[in-house]
């Protein structure tokens, strides 16, 4: 069984290392910054060095026009005054600016302990309610399954008895709708716990050697007969008769359904949705291509992500089968990718290990 563990969550991971880039981005700031700093006051203290030379250059040049042997004396014991009051002077310079050093890296660890702690905090607040509501979500999904096994089945008893009784018609219809409605919500319900799965980093398959034609073979049937009801043809190209993969089959049929379904979503009556499968080298690739009204290019990259849909006003769904589907064709260790021709249809490829 392949299960990633909840820490390892892709938002979580994604946002840890945006705030570790973000702090050495601060930290380099920082840095520049005092050294920027540091660099300007040297240049003030040489600038005003530069002026005080001048002037005791100027003073000296006067002095040595005097023959007086007293200014000479004096003029050496100045000097040296001078000399011992500049060391002091930068003596004490530099004991202040490593004072102030000290003080700012204490002062920015303190912050950065703060900013941390706080981080944590929320972070913490933030886990509770995420725990909380998978655990809510997990509940209401367990119930609602309850109370649509209970539907399901007696509208199948409703379905089977006025098959039995060859009577009326309307309590058939009635009943085969109830069994559609209810497999809605099935799935609806399925997709709201792989999406808390996904978010939450706990998303399992269990990958097996199984025979992905016969798979493929099997599948067609009830796609087939779904895609009947808008009108649209399902065929499925020649296929090898074995192939051989890894893969979890629960899990890949749950693919081909989010594609399948997607594509009947966006292909008109008369249209046509072809399955292929095709071994490339140490993999095997699935196509589901329709001749739907197709993707436009600024779109196609973003198919994969949540809750997107090709235009705001589209309400065929929540816009997550497709990200779903990257999630477990991913967590099997594959590849998914699309292709498409606007107003020609689409084709959604995605790839298994072979066995």
């Amino acid at each position: 069984m392949h299960r990633k563990p909840a820490s390892e969550s892709p938002h979580r991971s994604s946002t840890d290392d945006s705030l570790r880039k973000e702090r050495a981005k601060s930290d380099d700031e920082v840095e520049r910054r005092n050294d920027r700093a540091a660099n300007m006051a040297d240049a003030v203290v040489e600038r005003a060095r530069d002026e005080a030379d001048e002037v005791l250059r100027v003073a000296r040049d006067v002095e040595q026009r005097s023959p007086n042997p007293a200014q000479a004396q004096a003029r050496g014991v100045a000097d040296a005054t001078i000399r011992h009051q500049r060391a002091d002077a930068d003596e004490k310079l530099a004991d202040e600016r490593r004072e102030r050093t000290r003080a700012l890296a204490a002062l920015f660890a303190l912050e950065r302990e703060l900013t941390d702690h706080h981080l944590l905090a929320e972070r913490t607040r933030a886990d509770v309610a995420l725990k909380n509501r998978d655990d809510f979500l997990g509940m209401v999904a367990h119930d609602l399954r309850g109370f649509m096994g209970e539907i399901a089945l007696r509208a199948a008893l409703v379905v089977r008895a006025s098959s039995e009784a060859r009577g009326d018609a309307r309590m058939r219809d009635l009943g085969e709708g109830i069994q559609r409605s209810t497999a809605g919500m099935k799935r609806l319900v399925g997709d709201l716990l792989d999406i808390a799965a996904i978010e939450a980093g706990r998303l399992q398959v269990q990958p097996a050697a199984d025979d992905l034609a016969r798979v493929l073979r099997d599948a067609a049937e009830p796609f087939r007969a779904a895609a009947g009801t808008k009108g649209i043809a399902l065929e499925l190209d020649d296929a090898p008769g074995t192939v051989f993969a890894l893969f979890d089959h629960d899990r890949v049929i749950q693919v081909l359904g989010n594609l399948v379904g997607n594509a009947i979503k966006f292909t008109p009556s008369g249209g046509r949705i072809t399955f292929s499968l095709r071994e490339r080298g140490d993999e095997v690739q699935i196509a589901v291509a329709d001749t739907g009204v197709g993707i436009p290019a600024d779109k196609l990259e973003h198919v994969f992500e949540g809750y997107t849909q090709l235009s705001p006003s589209d309400r065929r769904g929540l816009g997550l089968g497709l990200y779903i589907a990257r999630s477990l064709v991913e967590a099997q260790r594959g590849r998914i990718w699309a292709t498409s021709v606007p107003g020609a249809g689409s084709e959604f490829t995605f790839t298994l290990p072979r066995a």
